[in-house]
């Protein structure tokens, strides 16, 4: 049977003019799938998925696409513009103001931030929501992954984390991936490019226990205030109000423990989640 390539709709969104540029490229170059795969050592049903939208790329991809069909930073461009629209509407602007910051300060209640979440967390946390589908899921999976890459970047921004307590202490997933969890905080605790601290239980109640809260600086000095509910979240700009926000995180910040009593709770809570060794039968 002739393959017959799926038509492709490339104006309905960035990923699907990703998709489509792509396409053009390969038959351009006069390449089939497989040889694009083995040139980018990639798969078959990777790329094909990619032509028709069904998979946001790779973030190794766009730049094994511009070296293959000498296109400059053309797919690093469309890539750039393509994860963004992972995040629904009402996230992009927060986005934008996140991937220019030059200072991050979250708090956390009942689970972590996403910048701070590693990907068997963060799918388990997602999983949560049971109005996603797989697809959906693995998307925002993804989508999270993705705001992750700056911190790893030459120019990363500073962080600071409050964590309460008890995000630290429900379990998210398997014992594994929990212990992995605690592990990639406990290395982030105290480091040129991020703090964490833990707000315990005994510190008793505080303004921000409902719900989750992010202030951003910017290199210029903006500063923005993100507050997030259960359903929906809101995006504060003027200053007065992003005072308000930052003066509630202060006080919070004053009364969370120490960077290293953070570090010993975390590797207390971490010390649970420990494999015990079955003994010989």
């Amino acid at each position: 049977m002739t393959f017959k390539p799926q038509p492709l709709t490339p104006y309905l969104s960035a990923r699907h003019y990703f998709g489509s540029e792509q396409r053009r490229h390969r038959e351009l170059a006069d390449l089939s799938l497989v040889q694009l795969a083995d040139i980018l050592n990639s798969s078959k049903s990777t790329l094909a998925r990619i032509e028709t939208a069904e998979l946001m790329p790779p973030p190794d991809i766009p730049g094994r696409l511009d070296a293959a069909f000498g296109t400059d930073k053309h797919f690093h461009g469309l890539y750039e513009l393509a994860k963004k629209e992972i995040h629904p509407d009402r996230y992009r602007r927060y986005m934008d103001f996140e991937s220019k910051a030059e200072v991050i300060e979250q708090y956390g209640a009942q689970a972590l931030p996403g910048l701070l979440q590693t990907e068997a967390y963060a799918r388990e946390f997602l999983r949560c929501q049971k109005d996603l589908s797989p697809d959906q899921v693995e998307q925002r999976v993804a989508a999270r992954m993705l705001r992750q890459e700056r911190q790893r970047s030459d120019t990363p921004p500073f962080r600071w984390a409050i964590i309460d307590e008890a995000a630290l202490r429900r379990q998210m997933g398997s014992p594994a991936s929990m212990r992995e969890q605690l592990a990639s905080l406990l290395d982030q605790v105290d480091t040129p490019d991020s703090n964490i601290q833990v707000m315990p239980f005994s510190a008793g109640l505080h303004s921000l226990m409902g719900g989750a809260l992010t202030l951003l600086t910017l290199a210029d000095g903006t500063r923005v205030a993100y507050e997030e509910g259960i359903q929906a979240g809101h995006l504060y700009e003027d200053p007065t109000r992003v005072e308000k926000w930052r003066r509630q995180y202060e006080v919070l910040r004053a009364n969370a423990l120490s960077l290293p009593e953070s570090a010993l709770m975390i590797r207390t809570v971490m010390e649970g989640y420990t494999p015990c060794d079955t003994p010989p039968s």
